[in-house]
């Protein structure tokens, strides 16, 4: 088995795909990264590609796309073609592969004999994905390189995500980084390089990309299928510019319970019961969990953000609402009470966790959250 884990047709999911948004290997163009694409293709050229990369950043910025986008380019290139009595042909300049090409189209239906796909695997057991890369999955390169080593091409090893291997498995894959088989080019798509080994990292060039401005979000929501509209600078602000994050703020409707969360804090210290009890009651509805997630990150991103305005002193460059900066203006209008959200923010949010943690009642925990805003607002703790 090589490329692939389970037949296509099978209904297990795939561990490196975010729900309700297209692979990345059937992504077509990489948004938003020049500097990155052009360091690998001045690698390429230079006759001496290093064997292992690190393509690290934050969540959801095009990482995934863009190893896939090097395999595709690495696995349609000649290998050591001095093209006979014409010369060699001149160096690229551009890594776009087109989804006409045969490689490419290989490399989306997962059969390139060339690729090796290293994910979390599926536990028949209890018919879940694994919570880890194993060695028992990294065991299966062994028998990828020997089947590849008959016809003499170049091969590419995607790791997605080397944040989630297991100790073994971590070994396993230095091992190949120190020993390299022949030809092969191992990328390694890392949300937090900081949990990989040391070992790991140095035997690797990294590649760190950044998160997506306001219309490049926008580009690669639109090639993502999204029509974010006039939302792209929003969706920016809220996911960091991570267009994984922008599209589950499209799925769960994250904009408007950002603006409700917003609205409710600009009642504050006096705070709207109606609508904190209507809220809660919704976000505790059966079937929304994945809702409630959603409002625990924005709740940690809404009082970081408040905290960061009132210790500046000057509003965010882009406000994710329209009244986002008059909210915080009143909530924390010096560095005084900057520090005093950060601080009770901490406490808060960790019980809230925990409170979901042991399965209290969600609309009783978001109320209790909401509360525990409202006194720290009037100045009480």
């Amino acid at each position: 088995m090589r490329a692939v884990e389970v037949p296509e047709d099978d209904l297990i999911p795939e561990a490196d795909r975010v729900e309700g948004a297209p692979h990345p290997r059937e992504t077509e163009t990489l948004i938003g990264h020049p500097e990155a694409e052009q360091a690998f293709l001045d690698a390429f050229n230079s006759g001496r590609l290093h064997h292992g990369w690190l393509i690290s950043g934050p969540q959801g910025v095009g990482k995934a796309t863009f190893a896939w986008q090097i395999a595709k380019f690495l696995l349609s290139q000649p290998l050591d073609d001095d093209g006979g009595l014409f010369g060699a042909p001149p160096p690229p300049t551009t890594m776009r592969v087109s989804p006409d090409h045969p490689v490419a189209q290989q490399v989306v239906a997962l059969s390139e004999p060339g690729l090796f796909l290293l994910r979390r695997g599926w536990n028949d057991k209890t018919k879940k994905l694994k919570s880890m890369i194993t060695v028992d999955e990294v065991r299966k390169l062994h028998g990828f390189f020997g089947m590849s080593a008959v016809d003499g091409r170049r091969r590419v090893v995607i790791v997605d995500a080397a944040d989630e291997m297991n100790v073994q498995a971590a070994n396993a894959i230095l091992k190949m980084l120190e020993e390299p088989p022949a030809r092969t080019t191992i990328l390694l798509v890392s949300h937090q390089p900081s949990r990989l080994l040391p070992t790991i990292r140095s035997r690797c060039r990294e590649l760190r990309l950044r998160p997506l401005t306001a219309p490049d979000m926008s580009t690669a929501l639109s090639q993502a299928g999204a029509e974010p509209e006039d939302e792209a600078a929003a969706l920016a602000t809220l996911s960091g510019g991570s267009v994984g994050g922008a599209m589950r703020l499209i799925r769960l409707d994250g904009l408007k319970l950002y603006e409700q969360l917003i609205s409710l804090m600009g009642t504050m210290p006096r705070l709207d019961q109606p609508q904190a009890i209507k809220l809660a009651d919704h976000l505790a509805a059966r079937g929304n969990d994945a809702k409630l997630e959603l409002f625990e990150t924005l709740l940690d991103l809404a009082i970081a953000r408040m905290a960061r305005q009132g210790s500046l002193g000057v509003p965010a460059p882009m406000p994710a609402t329209g009244h986002e900066t008059q909210v915080f203006d009143k909530l924390a209008p010096d560095a005084w009470a900057a520090r005093k959200w950060a601080d009770q923010s901490q406490d808060m949010l960790a019980r809230f966790r925990h409170g979901r943690a042991v399965n209290l009642d969600p609309s009783a925990l978001i109320l209790d959250t909401l509360f525990h805003m409202n006194r720290t607002a009037a100045g009480g703790a």
